[in-house]
């Protein structure tokens, strides 16, 4: 095997340019994953542009898809060649926050933060890839914490159809546990990408039995009828929030998902919530969010406003994977476009102009 390899990296806002690294050396507990396939997500366009502050010469990417190339010494259960995915979230379990019930958040990174250069914990530590540590827009990327964090891909699997498990369905469905949807109950989505569409899809299998799904694209509003919406509004074309209080006869809806990260959609989806709901906040915001006097019933309407991190590790992993075999969801729609990662420039600047109906990008080296 060559010492060198292909990978996309940030350089500053505005440039994420393909470049040569050296093939990282695996350590005992790590594994050494082979990609296959791997995407763009929203989060990178956030680093492209500079919203979200990542060291220069760092690899981007956090979903991926691949074979082992080589396992640590200490890595058990697995082989070499073996087709697996991690999650977008690698924590390594031993911090308090994973043990005390967030896995997502490992809370053990000092890094500075902000143009002050002040330090401090960063809360979302348990994103490694593409975010501390190097990603997966590259032939190769290093898994640490392995016997934690690789599954298995079942047999019959094809790469597509897992794609969106590391990430957007992890998170997407999270956004949906994160409501606290019943059965019987009335759900709305803000956005429908593919985020979104995943929060659509997890809200249907966790028993919502209305869900009306908002966006401004009637391409997306499309597919989300394919994901389990029931209603779709285009708000292009009315005031959301007094047609979701119109259906729901002035009630306001049991749940509401925002799956974009802007002050409009998440005071959007405040407003709709009837009195004791749940705001389930999925958006990564880029500035400050205020909220309302008479959206938040000036604190005395009981609601619940929940964040997340989408899960990650191995039985995360398992589960999605579990619920794609079982075909009760098809997320290969959501992968509308293929590029070679030679080509991963051009594909960027596809998914971050949101062009041709591109949901997400498929990246092969």
């Amino acid at each position: 095997m060559t010492s060198m390899m292909k990978a996309a990296v940030f350089l500053a806002p505005g440039r994420i340019e393909l470049t040569d690294k050296r093939i990282p050396d695996v350590g005992p507990n790590d594994a050494l994953m082979r990609i296959t396939t791997t995407t763009i997500c929203g989060t990178d366009v956030h680093i492209l542009k500079g919203e979200y502050p990542v060291a220069k010469g760092l690899t981007i990417g956090h979903e991926p898809v691949g074979v082992i190339e080589k396992l640590g010494s200490a890595v058990q259960g697995y082989r070499e060649g073996q087709r697996v995915i991690a999650g977008a979230i690698c924590p390594n379990f031993n911090s308090y926050a994973a043990q005390d019930g967030a896995p997502s958040q490992d809370g053990s990174y000092l890094v500075a933060s902000g143009a002050c250069g002040c330090h401090g914990y960063k809360a979302t530590a348990g994103w490694r890839f593409g975010n501390l540590i190097d990603g997966t827009q590259a032939e190769y990327v290093l898994v640490p914490d392995a016997q934690a964090n690789l599954a298995p891909i079942p047999d019959g699997l094809s790469d597509e159809q897992v794609l969106m498990c590391p990430d957007i369905m992890s998170t997407g469905f999270k956004g949906a546990e994160n409501a606290n949807i019943r059965i019987g109950d009335t759900v709305a989505v803000f956005a429908q990408g593919p985020i979104g569409l995943c929060a659509t899809a997890g809200a249907r299998l966790l028993g919502a039995t209305t869900i009306v799904a908002v966006d401004g694209n009637a391409h997306r509003l499309g597919i989300s009828k394919r994901m389990g919406a029931d209603v779709t509004l285009n708000f292009h074309d009315c005031d959301v929030v007094s047609e979701i209080m119109k259906l729901t006869g002035g009630k306001g809806v049991d749940a509401a998902i925002e799956a974009l990260g802007t002050q409009n959609t998440f005071e959007s989806a405040l407003r709709v919530l009837r009195p004791g709901g749940t705001l389930s906040s999925l958006g990564v915001y880029s500035s400050d969010l205020t909220i309302p006097l008479s959206a938040f019933a000036a604190g005395l309407g009981d609601h619940r406003i929940n964040t997340a991190l989408c899960p990650g590790g191995k039985e995360r992993m398992r589960r999605l994977m579990n619920v794609v075999a079982s075909g009760r969801v098809d997320l290969g729609v959501l992968v509308t476009h293929h590029y070679a990662l030679d080509n991963i420039v051009a594909a960027y600047e596809l998914f971050s102009h949101q062009r041709d109906g591109v949901l997400k990008v498929a990246i092969k080296p």
